[in-house]
């Protein structure tokens, strides 16, 4: 089993009686105001229920959706990106006791800083225990989280005054902000249970045991190419869904494809010219073509690759076609693979799906291997379009979801220690 870098710090190790103790978590799964999956806040219960038991305190933080309009820098809150449904779920589920403290709030600019007054009195109920805990509202309306100027370290500083320790529990909040990096440095940090196991599962697609395949899918090539450039090396075959794959195919087979741009069709040039000679990708040789985006029963057909020529111009591919997993080819290869990462939903969800739960499907008849999802999207269809799978795999541990695909991706382009914020935690 892979071994943690002996410079971690964890958060077991942490003497906590007494003590107040900030964790960032990943609970970024508020939708409009709902919950629309509860698995990464209940991946989290192990580290608030050990800082309970060891006589600690805890404050949480984690953010929820996109706050900052990107050219403006304005900062937009309310109902809908609030903490308050993670927090009403806490008290359903393990009567968490949570409060939220009620900082004042700008209307362009957010929480414009800490106020450790408003804090004050709800720290103290929370060491006499008249309260299970203190759940800061979404740091994204912090006006320091995101800006990365003055503002992020002065909030950073603010938040350890009210702690003893910090602990990172958000593997998935892979960015380098003020809650996830720039507090790591005021105060003992450490690595708290689901980081540390996303870390110790993350070596296991980083040094994987052989055959060793990748599913890997996503709406743009260019935010993909790091990684998959990675990703292809380190494998023995690739499967690729989505635009990717779109943008794949064009390059080539000189097709062009509604909805691919020219310049990542140009970028998948480089893996195209790469696999001649490596032979490492397996094509998915059947496509769902539809004429719209827009699911019209009508406007919907199945094409083969094996149909391609130069110069071909085609609708969307939106799916790809379920058949193309009975092909030995594929299907030998999935059940035979000793690792199995999968960052991918093939097609358009919810109405170009068919792929998908086939995929799902085959790796699921796969009995030897380790299959490891990452989370997100992917997660959220292996649920909806395999149930069967999925309720299988809750009690296998030849299964693991990671909690945060993008952040996976990264920590494979990077390494698991180059993701800063896990650097952060780490002892010279």
């Amino acid at each position: 089993m892979p071994v943690l870098d002996p410079r971690l710090p964890l958060a077991q190790n942490l003497d906590l009686k007494g003590k107040v103790v900030l964790a960032r978590v990943d609970h970024n799964v508020v939708e409009k105001g709902v919950i629309k999956d509860a698995f990464r806040i209940d991946s989290t219960f192990g580290l608030i229920h050990h800082i309970a038991a060891k006589g600690g305190f805890p404050i949480l933080m984690t953010h929820v959706g996109r706050t900052r309009d990107a050219k403006t820098g304005q900062i937009k809150t309310g109902p809908g990106t609030s903490v308050a449904p993670i927090v009403e779920y806490l008290e359903r589920k393990i009567n968490g006791g949570f409060v939220i403290p009620n900082f004042p709030i700008h209307p362009e600019k957010g929480v414009e800083k800490l106020d450790y007054q408003v804090v004050a009195p709800l720290l103290e109920k929370l060491k006499a225990r008249q309260i299970g805990g203190i759940y800061l509202p979404n740091t994204r309306w912090f006006a320091g989280e995101e800006s990365k100027d003055a503002q992020t370290l002065e909030l950073a500083m603010d938040l350890a005054k009210l702690a003893d320790y910090y602990v990172n529990d958000a593997f998935g909040s892979w960015q380098p902000h003020a809650s996830t990096y720039e507090v790591a440095s005021q105060l003992p940090s450490a690595a708290g249970f689901l980081m540390q196991k996303e870390l110790t599962n993350l070596d296991l697609v980083l040094n994987a045991e052989r055959p060793f395949v990748a599913v890997v899918a996503g709406s743009k090539y260019d935010t993909k190419i790091g990684p998959l450039t990675k990703i292809y090396e380190k494998v023995d075959h690739l499967i690729l869904g989505g635009v990717i794959y779109n943008a794949y195919l064009a390059a080539k087979y000189g097709v062009k494809v509604a909805g691919v741009d020219q310049a990542d069709v140009d970028l998948a040039k480089g893996l195209v010219e790469k696999d001649k000679s490596l032979g490492k990708i397996l094509e998915p040789e059947f496509l769902v073509e539809s004429e719209s985006l827009d699911y019209d029963p009508a406007k919907v057909k199945t094409v083969k690759i094996a149909d391609f020529r130069e110069g071909q111009n085609y609708h969307y591919f939106l799916d790809v076609g379920p058949d193309s997993f009975d092909r030995p080819k594929i299907s030998v290869i999935l059940r035979a693979a000793k690792t199995i990462f999968v960052n991918a939903v093939m097609g358009l969800t919810p109405h170009f799906a068919a792929g998908s739960a086939r995929l799902y499907q085959e790796i699921g008849a796969n009995k030897i291997g380790r299959k490891l999802f990452g989370g997100g999207d992917t997660l959220t269809e292996l649920k909806n379009l395999a149930p069967g799978v999925y309720l299988e795999a809750l009690d296998d541990p030849s299964y693991y979801f990671f909690t945060g695909g993008g952040a996976v991706l990264t920590a494979i382009e990077s390494g698991a220690y180059g993701l800063k914020p896990v650097a952060a935690l780490l002892r010279p």
